[in-house]
């Protein structure tokens, strides 16, 4: 009788580089945008956010790198934990220097600034001597900026957006958020910078938390995937889980399959309810 092969242990689960946990967001001290958001990020990942405009997508991302209080917002309970200590409500300079930094939505780029100078911006935090050296690193990934010279107002959308993720890069962060890369972009372009953000993040090693309106896009991209709605999380999985659900088909990849052949007569109540 043939000796029965060993078993392998099973790997580990691997520890989330960044928690939220169970977090409420309120502005203005009355308004609650965030109930009980929960959502975790190995490190070395990519998972994306996804969900309608309003859904509270952008307000998770201030959260997690502390811009809500520019905009009188606060995180009034849970945590969120990166690399073992929490820092919900830190101010954004400590978050940038603990190593996450976030693009924003709408690229928000210094216009009457150089390409040169907008990523200097990005380094502002850094006191090391390797600044040239990564701003080469920088024009490595993205070599159309190197050719740029002039003011960054005076880039295209594309450009804007490269140069955008390239100021991030200058920070040396250990997590990328990015909201919305694709808004504005032809698609050619939006293909080219999903191109960049996975050569990030298999090159550099760099974990990324998407934000995307494009869910096509997105889960093309992430390993695992959120989708939120009127504040909460109302499904998640793994990539193939969401490709493969029907409600996500139907909602957010634009194949709902024989059962439904016009949006005309659905409710947002009816949508929400589907997923409970």
């Amino acid at each position: 009788m043939a000796e029965a092969a060993a078993k392998v242990p099973p790997k580990p689960a691997r520890e989330p580089l960044l928690s939220v946990n169970n977090i409420e967001v309120v502005y203005d001290d009355v308004i609650l945008v965030l109930r009980g958001v929960s959502l975790e990020v190995p490190e070395g990942e990519i998972v994306t956010l996804l969900g309608p405009n309003g859904a509270g997508k952008s307000t998770t991302l201030k959260a997690i790198s502390g811009l809500l209080q520019t905009e009188d917002g606060e995180v009034t309970r849970g945590s969120i934990t990166f690399m073992g200590e929490n820092i919900a409500n830190r101010p954004p300079e400590q978050i940038v220097r603990q190593g996450i930094f976030q693009v924003m939505e709408g690229r928000r780029i210094v216009e009457d600034m150089t390409v040169i100078e907008n990523l200097r911006l990005g380094a502002y935090t850094r006191r090391d001597s390797g600044v040239r050296q990564d701003i080469d690193m920088v024009f490595n990934f993205f070599p159309r900026l190197k050719e740029r010279t002039g003011l960054a107002g005076y880039l295209s959308g594309g450009e804007q957006q490269m140069l955008a993720i390239g100021r991030a890069l200058m920070a040396k962060p250990k997590m990328i958020l990015l909201d919305e890369p694709s808004m504005g972009l032809s698609p050619m372009l939006v293909k080219e910078v999903f191109g960049i953000i996975r050569q990030l993040n298999q090159e550099l090693g760099i974990t990324i938390l998407l934000v995307e309106q494009n869910a096509r896009m997105a889960l093309t991209a992430a390993s695992y995937g959120y989708i939120m709605e009127s504040g909460k999380i109302v499904l998640d999985g793994s990539q193939a889980e969401l490709v493969n659900n029907e409600d996500v088909k139907e909602f957010y990849l634009g194949g709902g399959g024989e059962e439904r052949k016009s949006f005309k007569n659905l409710k947002s109540y009816k949508r929400r309810k589907r997923w409970l």
